[in-house]
């Protein structure tokens, strides 16, 4: 496990992504659904938090083409509901899965998987053991930048992602994305203005600034291509607004496990995340990617 903390590299640090993500497992049961999903869902009429958290799930294996693989990562894996789809439905034969959080990867360690390796390290220290068949990364991306970078650093650190999947890939395999991302906001420089994202910054998601789609677009260039592109912010909207009724709703739990301050950061970054949702000021991506084969010139 690599604990450089250093800002020369990009993203968050280890010290910044523990911060929000081992506050507690047993806070995040409250108000996730079973599977401890932590991402924006894939809805339809009619459903449950947990049945649209298995669809989106669903939705990346299929975009990835994971099922029946031999092997997948999974860059950014949270508690390990994506890695426990790969193997108990889709027949993966070896999910791997890298997180930041402890707390992730004991809550995944303790499910005693054979199929299931859950590495704590960051994407910039992983070096495989053999190529993968499918990449998924869902909710990890808007971690690899920070508001503090210039637009060149933050391309650069994305660009050295790409990279790095594409190396890890098989011929003629993909990659599904999913992260949120500034929409239409004018610039990067109004989103910082904005009480909600200084809140966001400083409380809730430290080290951390999404993308815009004109960043992912050069990043891929000459690594991926774009086979499909979707915005669900709606989607986004819904799942956050479903997460604050149900940590509402189990308030005096929240409040005995982790205090009252806590709960209400929580709060408040789930009602600005709803609103930034609902008017577009935020956007969520789902991306299927293609691995280019072809030599580069």
């Amino acid at each position: 496990m690599n604990t450089d903390t250093s800002t020369t590299r990009p993203g968050a640090t280890l010290q910044a992504i523990q911060r929000h993500y081992d506050v507690g497992n047993e806070f995040y049961r409250l108000w996730l659904d079973d599977s401890l999903s932590y991402s924006g869902a894939m809805w339809e009429p009619g459903d449950s938090l947990e049945s649209a958290q298995l669809r989106k799930i669903d939705y990346h294996i299929a975009a990835a083409h994971a099922a029946n693989a031999e092997r997948v990562l999974d860059v950014g894996c949270g508690w390990g509901s994506v890695l426990r789809r790969l193997v108990d439905q889709a027949s993966v034969r070896q999910a791997v899965g890298l997180t930041l959080s402890q707390a992730q990867a004991d809550w995944i360690a303790s499910q005693q998987s054979p199929h299931i390796e859950v590495r704590v390290e960051n994407w910039l220290d992983h070096v495989p053991a053999q190529p993968y068949d499918a990449i998924i990364s869902i909710g990890a991306f808007e971690h690899f930048a920070r508001v503090e970078d210039s637009d060149q650093k933050r391309i650069e650190g994305y660009r050295e992602f790409f990279r790095s999947c594409r190396s890890w890939l098989r011929r003629g395999g993909r990659m599904s994305l999913q992260t949120f991302a500034y929409g239409n906001l004018r610039s990067r420089e109004e989103a910082h203005r904005s009480a909600g994202t200084r809140f966001l910054a400083s409380e809730i998601f430290p080290e951390t600034d999404p993308p815009r789609l004109s960043d992912i677009a050069v990043a891929i260039d000459g690594e991926f291509e774009i086979e499909l592109l979707r915005n669900d912010r709606k989607d986004y909207a819904r799942t956050c607004m479903t997460w604050l009724k149900r940590l509402r709703a189990a308030r005096s739990q929240a409040v005995d496990l982790v205090g009252a301050d806590v709960v209400s950061r929580y709060e408040r970054y789930l009602q600005l995340s709803t609103l930034g949702f609902e008017t577009g000021n935020l956007l969520l991506f789902r991306i299927t990617l293609r691995r280019i084969d072809q030599a580069r010139g």
